[in-house]
């Protein structure tokens, strides 16, 4: 299906959607990103976000990070976004091709998103520590910037910053 400029489809966006508008289209870390946690060596990394959606009740996202460093995308996710009809409850459903696949959970204030991990499973070789709780927060800058930070908790660390990063929407 065709897109417009704005990364959206080109039929409407679900009314259930709305308050998310802001999200669609494609989005880029207008420098780079710090990373890190107590089992990694501190990383700056650029990143590249899509929001779209095709006119039903979810929105689908990509995003894929690459090490500052490199040419070469070392991480990515995927998934979906909805949103409880006549609320302001949001759900990311995300698959990492790191092995693990998890469910955050949130909420939308005006520009802001709050997420928290509410299901998680991850593969069988999946490389320990094991992560056990991701809190993400995307928001929406008076600067027309969006920011977005991520934390975890791993079966070996409390809730630590893991990412920090800001965009700016690509025409």
């Amino acid at each position: 299906m065709p897109s417009s400029s704005n990364g959206a489809s080109s039929v409407e966006l679900n009314a259930a959607l709305q308050p998310l508008n802001w999200l669609l289209g494609t989005w880029e870390s207008n420098e780079p990103g710090q990373g890190g946690f107590h089992s990694i060596k501190p990383f700056s990394y650029t990143e590249k976000l899509h929001f779209s959606h095709m006119g039903q009740p979810s929105m689908h996202f990509m995003f894929t990070a690459t090490p500052e460093d490199s040419a070469k995308p070392s991480h990515r996710e995927c998934g979906f976004i909805r949103m409880q009809p006549e609320t302001n409850r949001v759900a990311f459903i995300i698959a990492q091709n790191s092995g693990l696949v998890e469910i955050e959970e949130g909420e939308l204030t005006g520009k802001q998103l709050i997420l928290k991990t509410r299901k998680l499973e991850r593969i069988s070789f999946a490389k320990e520590p094991h992560v056990q709780e991701i809190s993400r927060v995307f928001h929406l800058r008076s600067d027309g910037k969006l920011e977005q930070t991520v934390s975890m908790t791993t079966d070996k660390q409390a809730p630590t910053q893991h990412v920090n990063i800001t965009y700016i929407k690509t025409p």
